[in-house]
């Protein structure tokens, strides 16, 4: 397991939508199971495990590594095109967005979107941004790079 100081281990923490957009190109092409997405009401919590392509490793190397990302101050979370009772489905994340409250009052919160490929996503209302992403194991090789068109 990759402890907090090994190199390579990424940790990264969100406090405004630029952060977030780290966390997002370091999620990009990320694969979970619609099991491994936990909402906690009472904690105001989302946690999701993924196994998340090594995009900043420069070796040249096709890896994956296990890792998750924690949204905390989350007041709810929306659903589409996403089946709850489908616990082994799996979802290839896209990309994170977020979408700042339209009234004042609610501010700095608003909207963090996972969208996935196919059409899913998963919308979280938060009070503010407050992300973190961490690497829990060693990193595997992968099959082959993530691709894309155009």
């Amino acid at each position: 397991m990759i402890r907090a100081n090994s190199p390579g281990a990424l940790r990264l923490l969100a406090e405004d939508a630029d952060d977030l957009e780290v966390i997002s190109a370091a999620l990009q092409d990320a694969v979970t199971r619609i099991g491994d997405i936990q909402w906690e009401p009472k904690g105001r919590r989302l946690t999701i495990a993924f196994n998340r392509y090594r995009w900043e490793a420069d070796d040249g190397a096709c890896m994956r590594v296990r890792a998750a990302v924690q949204l905390g101050g989350v007041m709810g979370v929306k659903a589409r095109n996403l089946r709850p009772d489908a616990k082994e489905a799996v979802l290839e994340l896209l990309a994170l967005t977020f979408e700042a409250a339209e009234a004042p009052a609610q501010a700095p919160g608003g909207v963090i979107t996972f969208a996935f490929a196919d059409g899913g996503d998963l919308a979280a209302t938060v009070e503010c941004i407050d992300a973190a992403l961490a690497d829990l194991s060693a990193p595997w090789p992968a099959p082959h790079k993530p691709g894309h068109e155009g």
